[in-house]
């Protein structure tokens, strides 16, 4: 089995161990136990308050959400779990700024915590662009267990397509 692409930054040793679990088939028991709710945040609007209610507790102060939406096409087209744009347009002798957040569909089946770090972390590029240490720092300011629901997350997605299309 190659290396999973989603693992690629981790150490090898633990790409090892996610390979074992995968081809062993306890993947999805081990997913299972430790995350087993879903979420109800199944369409746009709520998802716009779920993200809103981020927004007004850790960010007050950067520009308003525009607009924040399932895509089903985010995956496939961009190689990406979710997308934040950050617009600034003059307007008359303003400036107006359109802040958007788009998250891949497949999250619609994802539990929370997994909704919430992919949302925290597109949250986090309003005030730092760059995949930095600021950032990181901001995401877990916002989710203290950022880190391992990332990797959680990681292989969540890795066991999800390796399962048979249903």
């Amino acid at each position: 089995m190659t290396t999973p692409n989603y693992l690629a930054g981790y150490p090898d040793s633990l790409q090892q161990q996610a390979r074992e679990l995968l081809a062993s088939g306890r993947l999805g028991t081990y997913l299972e136990r430790k995350y087993p709710q879903s979420h109800g945040v199944q369409n746009d609007k709520a998802l716009y308050d779920y993200v809103s209610g981020l927004k007004s507790r850790y960010l007050k102060k950067t520009a308003p959400l525009s607009q924040v939406r399932y895509d089903s096409k985010l995956k496939v087209l961009k190689q990406a779990l979710g997308m934040h744009t950050y617009q600034s347009r003059v307007q008359g002798s303003r400036l107006k700024a359109h802040n958007s957040i788009t998250v891949a569909a497949l999250f619609r089946e994802a539990p929370p915590e997994f909704l919430r770090m992919i949302v925290v972390h597109e949250l986090a590029h309003f005030k730092e662009k760059e995949h930095n240490k600021a950032f990181y720092q901001l995401c877990c300011h916002m989710e203290p267990d950022y880190h391992q629901l990332e990797l959680d997350t990681r292989l969540w997605l890795l066991w999800r397509e390796r399962q048979p299309p249903a």
